[in-house]
């Protein structure tokens, strides 16, 4: 191919290389010059353009990359028309992407010219997904290379293919300790299956047995004969060792268990076997999370039928650490034996905008300002430290708070909204602390015995690490946040809570039943604080 800047008569056949555009003149990039465009060029009085122009032995790119593009797609791959030298290829069918990684590398040093990109090996991917795209850099390609390429790709075809997804029918057997609440085994269900959804698989059977080899190896039998092409365990206690519950019985009903552990974190303690012709995997307790880890990577193989081998396993560890998952269990220092040590952020900032003009936190209620109130009830707790946030009115915040244990911090930023009040309590928090209750100064009828409620339910060892009061399924405030999400909570933004961060975590959140409207009494307006008033007064 030759290449170079040319007086627009000597460009007739070549192909422009950059795009120009002057008085009213466009011509962009890779257009074919001919007799109307070199005319053109003369009457922009453009006196040199710079072409590619293909020589005896050349193919365009489009012509290079469909050739190459079509011998690398194998199953389950469609290979979009080439342009501008690239061809895309797309999936056909829901299921991961096989590649051929060794000659892959092959190809792509056949020359510095031919690219061949895919996603990752074994990526779950949809029909109509992009998963592979091939992109000749020049404007032609000699043809040896071309040749050499798809060479290449015929012996080691298919380079590229979509392994569809074929295991339709699921078993899933929960091992029971005291103390496991039935809700975290729904919710593993839940999430289980949506796991499978993509792959058009659904659970046929479920059983919930005790955390003991002999009742488990008769609950295994007992889904693997009711159909079950794959079978996941979901222990009560995490997998310690190859001769633990769950491993010991796969083999008591004559099973085999192939591999445990594996280096993905989360996900270092999955086991996979097989029993009776089918895959059984023994679940890390990071799989009942929804969020990525390495249970995904060997259930989706597992859904189209892929086998898993230790070998595969154990050539996981690149790109294996991935991202934490909030309920993971922290190491805990030996001062603090519970972690259930709670400080209190009461909210004390706002502009009462909708009261049309008083500062409702400095309203009377049976005696007291109502600020006041929300501040004995979190000082009667068992929440200390107790932070009072201020922000409007600030002097006669504090005023009405004279005499009380608190720490006051000034959020200078209140007319920003409630988020920055948020992040100031949050800034404010101990160090010590291993999580907050945050309260609102407008909630009044909020006590210490619903406080109490909310802390007693904060256990980070059962990932109750966000508390949330609710009645008949509707959720309100007080809530309790772990530490964990300390950092998530300081990037809030606008005149919202942390509602958002409630639902990307629902593996964390633990909803508290409670009576009465406590919960949900914010005094927003006139008519809402009169019916706080009079309700004291009863």
């Amino acid at each position: 191919m030759k290449f170079g800047a040319f007086p627009p008569a000597q460009a007739e056949g070549g192909i422009v290389v950059h795009s120009i555009r002057k008085d009213g003149l466009v011509l962009k990039k890779g257009t074919m010059i001919g007799s109307s465009e070199i005319a053109a060029l003369n009457a922009a009085q453009i006196p040199s353009i710079t072409i590619a122009r293909l020589e005896p032995g050349d193919v365009s790119e489009d012509e290079a990359a469909g050739d190459i593009a079509k011998a690398v797609a194998g199953d389950g791959v469609r290979v979009e028309a080439a342009f501008t030298g690239r061809s895309n290829l797309f999936a056909e069918v829901g299921g991961v992407l096989a590649v051929d990684r060794l000659n892959i590398d092959v190809l792509n040093e056949v020359d510095p010219d031919i690219t061949l990109a895919t996603l990752e090996a074994f990526a779950p991917v949809v029909p109509g997904k992009m998963v592979a795209t091939v992109k000749i850099i020049p404007f032609a390609l000699g043809s040896a290379a071309r040749d050499a390429a798809v060479d290449v790709a015929r012996k080691a075809k298919p380079l590229v293919r979509v392994a569809p997804y074929t295991i339709k029918k699921v078993g899933i057997i929960s091992t029971v300790l005291p103390g496991l609440a039935d809700k975290v085994i729904e919710k593993t269900l839940r999430v289980t299956a949506d796991r499978l959804a993509p792959a058009g698989a659904k659970i046929i059977a479920e059983k919930r047995v005790p955390h003991e080899a002999e009742a488990l190896a008769r609950a295994l039998d007992e889904v693997l004969k009711a159909g079950a092409e794959l079978v996941v365990v979901f222990g009560a206690s995490a997998i310690a060792d190859k001769r633990d519950v769950i491993p010991a019985a796969v083999e008591a009903i004559g099973g085999k268990v192939e591999h445990f552990g594996m280096p993905v974190d989360p996900g270092n303690l999955m086991l996979i076997g097989s029993a009776s012709g089918h895959p059984v995997l023994g679940a890390p307790g990071c799989a009942r999370s929804p969020k990525e880890n390495g249970f995904d990577w060997v259930l989706a193989r597992l859904l189209c039928g892929l086998p898993v081998t230790r070998h595969d396993i154990m050539g996981m560890g690149v790109g294996g650490l991935l991202m934490e998952i909030v309920t993971r269990p922290q190491p805990r220092t030996p001062d603090k034996a519970t972690g259930r040590n709670i400080a209190a952020i009461v909210l004390a900032a706002g502009r009462s905008t909708r009261m049309g003009g008083p500062n409702k936190l400095l309203a009377e209620v049976g005696g007291r300002s109502m600020v006041r109130i929300a501040v004995e009830s979190a000082l009667a707790s068992k929440a200390t430290p107790v932070t009072v946030v201020t922000g409007h009115q600030r002097e006669k915040v504090e005023a009405a708070l004279a005499g009380l244990p608190v720490k006051f911090v000034h959020n200078p930023d209140f007319a920003e909204g409630l988020s920055t009040s948020v992040k100031a309590g949050i800034a404010a928090a101990p160090a010590d602390a291993d999580g907050v209750i945050v309260c609102l100064g407008d909630m009044p009828q909020v006590d210490s015995v619903l406080l109490d409620k909310l802390i007693a339910a904060f256990d980070p060892e059962r990932s109750a690490l966000v508390v949330i009061p609710t009645i008949e399924g509707k959720r309100g405030n007080p809530v309790v946040w772990s530490r964990r999400f300390f950092a998530e909570l300081a990037t809030l933004d606008g005149d919202v809570g942390a509602r958002h961060l409630i639902a990307s975590y629902p593996e964390a959140v633990v909803e508290v039943p409670v009576t009465g409207q406590a919960a949900f009494a914010d005094v927003d307006t006139p008519d809402a604080l009169a019916a706080v008033q009079a309700e004291y007064a009863r």
